[in-house]
């Protein structure tokens, strides 16, 4: 397993951006393939953008589809998510979670950060 430590999170208003980070601890940080997810309050936990190992291949859903951009820097063990157009809906915990393949699905992924907090008001 990974330890994975996200920052970035904050209040914004609608329409604003924000970019949220993830560093993990872990030499072999190229390794693993990263998503996003969020969980908004009274809600399940929902896949928001994926990257394989490479960051070639990138995943999202369709909700944040032409908003948010993930990407990743393996020589800083490191893997981003920015999110432009913000709505309110947006708002939730948004986690990091690293695992061995790119998947939509969360239970494939075996390290999870902490979480960080992201408010967007209306």
């Amino acid at each position: 397993q990974v330890q994975l430590v996200e920052s970035g999170g904050g209040l914004v208003q609608a329409g604003g951006s924000l970019r949220l980070s993830c560093a993990a601890s872990v030499r072999t940080f190229s390794t693993y393939a990263m998503g996003w997810f969020r969980q908004a309050p009274g809600k399940e936990r929902e896949f928001a953008a994926g990257i394989n190992r490479s960051g070639v291949t990138r995943y999202y859903a369709d909700s944040v589809k032409g908003r948010f951009t993930i990407s990743r820097d393996n020589a800083k063990n490191s893997v981003f998510l920015q999110m432009n157009s913000l709505k309110p809906e947006d708002t939730g915990v948004y986690y990091c979670a690293g695992g061995r393949i790119l998947d939509r699905a969360a239970g494939l992924y075996d390290s999870w950060g902490q979480g960080t907090q992201v408010t967007v008001s209306s």
